[in-house]
């Protein structure tokens, strides 16, 4: 096989990683956002629930106390998922990079010809 079909070979394959890692990216910062909506959700107006003042005192402490635990769990989560999102990001940084200096090798074999 000549050297210009091979370069094209190797192009075609590096946009094919660089498809798949940015699809990565993509998923990975979409559960980053999901985690991120979770933890909003947890801030929330008292509800007028029309008991008397203490029952509804008692009722916001407790949910108050589940949600720091519900949000302590989910910022951990959050972390493990920027963390992955970080990754995902530099390894789509890498595969693009791939795929701009094999476009670039390939477009100068053919203007060589």
């Amino acid at each position: 096989m000549s050297r210009a079909k091979d370069i094209l070979r190797l192009q075609d394959l590096a946009a094919l990683v660089r498809d798949h890692q940015l699809a990565q990216l993509r998923d990975a910062a979409a559960r980053c956002e999901q985690s991120k909506m979770q933890i909003s959700a947890l801030e929330r107006e008292p509800a007028d629930v029309g008991t008397d003042l203490v029952a509804a005192g008692l009722i916001e402490l407790r949910y108050q106390a589940w949600a720091d635990v519900r949000r302590s769990e989910l910022n951990a989560v959050l972390a493990r998922q920027t963390a992955d999102w970080l990754a995902a990001r530099e390894e789509a940084r890498t595969a693009f990079g791939r795929s701009e200096a094999l476009r670039a090798v390939a477009s100068r074999q053919v203007s060589r010809k």
